[in-house]
């Protein structure tokens, strides 16, 4: 079996686990409301596991269980310590996911019920109170309402619907040694997922294709091992950030989302892909109307922003250094170019950003065209656009466009145009980029090479001859000559047809006429 048969294989696995988890819980809560739980719980285990982890290195010389040593004050004390230095929380023996598993298999005598977990829950929480790593676990569970009376309306029926979600959690090998996916990481992306794929719209907000995503980062570290740092301004589940350390070591990872459950699931996310809370910042608010990291720039700037979204566009953003310099402020009821100034705003000088937009940002005159013309005239940070094919992103139909921006441009004399919307897979709900599609998009902008009807160098006196106007078609000639029609074959073969048609009438009449149908 090929690494990627076996990869098939353990996802396929994997997913089927955590759709028949779903089902357990389906009739009793909406499809937005079950991820919370699951995903939750799965987050719970991860954390229980990694604490199991550190202890038993701490008390590896020692000679004594995790619970002995915890009933000892002063091993305790030292514990409670070393592992909020080292992971930034503390789970206590009691507590732990394996020990309430084991609670659960005793039935009726076990101890376990859904207030032993809310206990636990609400532990971790406290135990990181006063610590460096308090504001990354701040209300890190409060999507999770186990007290809700959907999932029951007493206790016992609750702890039921939980505890069976918990045995099907603890059934998944999130540290197999032949296991060739990041399990743990699939488990959370697939149910993203498949939220997205059915909640609508709202969805794909925070839940950005992985292969856009892997477009994106592949752009933004081209030619770099590491990255000092990566931000996101619209950073939803933070799947777009941790796709950027895939393809380079990211030392720190900085990103803003405005939802309070989506801020929720990216520092979870961030934790469950092995990111200290030391190496991550993560902020919960608008990053156009409240920036949190104003006086920072990033090495690689990458971002799925909600698309045509409502901002104020108040008067106050014309002193503002994210926009004063443009002359113009994007219209109230389209912040797509809100959030490119902002993006520029913070990218460094040696740094590649990467931003998915909805075509109109191409070619939309009045303020969004005074914007796009200064970004290219004056500024000459444009250094491609990307065409998408359409119905890629979860709830929406719209063909999308990968900008990319660079302060220090090595051909800055171009705009490379690459129309890759022809080149997809078609699915049953989206159509899906393959990774020969991938590569090929990365390959051209890396070349920067022109290939007919694909891709485009333009010169900027072109961009200019044309007003700033960025429509791809203006660039890449995608033109299909029509086959010529010979009008007289056509003549002659509907005579054909029609004489055809008279000999099957005659022969129908003889037929009926022997039959005694007609006279």
């Amino acid at each position: 079996m090929t690494t990627t048969e076996l990869q098939r294989y353990q996802q396929g696995e994997l997913h089927k686990k955590l759709w028949d988890m779903a089902n357990d819980l389906r009739g009793q809560l909406e499809a937005y409301e079950f991820k919370d739980y699951i995903l939750g719980l799965i987050f719970y285990r991860f954390l229980s596991e990694k604490t199991e982890d550190r202890v038993n290195n701490l008390l590896e010389e020692d000679n004594i269980s995790y619970r002995d040593a915890w009933n000892n004050e002063a091993y305790r004390e030292d514990l409670k310590d070393e592992l909020i230095k080292q992971i930034g929380f503390v789970i206590e023996p009691d507590y732990l996911f394996s020990n309430m598993i084991e609670e659960i298999g005793k039935g009726e005598q076990g101890k376990f019920d859904i207030e032993m977990l809310q206990k636990a829950v609400k532990a971790v929480t406290e135990s990181t109170l006063g610590a460096e790593s308090q504001e990354e676990f701040h209300n890190l569970f409060e999507d999770m309402d186990l007290s809700s009376s959907k999932l029951g309306r007493d206790v016992k029926s609750r702890s039921r619907v939980i505890a069976k979600v918990m045995v099907n959690i603890n059934s998944i090998p999130f540290t197999h040694d032949d296991a060739d996916i990041d399990i743990l990481g699939d488990a959370y992306e697939y149910l993203i997922g498949q939220f997205a794929a059915h909640a609508g719209k709202k969805a794909g907000e925070f839940y950005t294709p992985p292969q856009v995503s892997k477009i994106i980062a592949k752009i933004v570290t081209l030619g770099k091992q590491n990255l000092r740092n990566v931000y996101d301004p619209t950073c939803g589940s933070g799947s777009l950030l941790l796709r950027v350390n895939k393809e380079a070591k990211v030392r720190k990872f900085y990103g803003q989302e405005k939802t309070s459950t989506t801020y929720n699931l990216a520092r979870m996310n961030m934790l469950l892909h092995d990111i200290s809370y030391q190496n991550f910042d993560i902020q919960n608010a608008d990053s156009l109307e409240e920036p949190r990291h104003i006086d920072m720039r990033f090495e690689a700037v990458v971002a799925n922003p909600p698309y045509s979204a409502k901002w104020s566009a108040d008067e106050k953003f014309q002193q503002d250094e994210r926009y004063s310099a443009y002359g113009k402020l994007a219209p109230t009821s389209k912040a797509d170019f809100a959030f490119v100034q902002h993006m520029i705003h913070h990218l460094d000088d040696n740094g590649t950003m990467g931003v998915v937009l909805p075509h109109g940002v191409l070619f939309r005159g009045a303020a969004e065209g005074v914007i796009r013309k200064y970004l290219i005239e004056e500024k000459n940070y444009l250094d491609a656009v990307i065409g998408l094919p359409a119905n890629i992103f979860f709830g929406t139909t719209i063909p999308t466009c990968i900008l990319v921006f660079k302060k220090c441009r090595e051909s800055n004399d171009n705009i490379l145009f690459i129309d890759a919307s022809n080149d997809f897979e078609k699915g049953k709900n989206q159509n899906r980029l393959r990774d020969e599609d991938v590569e090929k998009i990365v390959e051209t902008y890396k070349t920067r090479q022109t290939i007919e009807k694909y891709s485009y160098a333009a010169r900027l006196d072109e961009v200019r001859s044309n007003d700033f106007n960025l429509n791809i078609p203006r660039y890449v000639d995608t033109f299909e000559e029509e086959e010529v029609i010979d009008i007289q074959a056509v003549q002659v073969r509907l005579k054909e047809i029609d004489d055809e048609i008279n000999n099957i009438d005659l022969e129908l009449e003889k037929y009926l006429r022997e039959l005694g149908v007609t006279e």
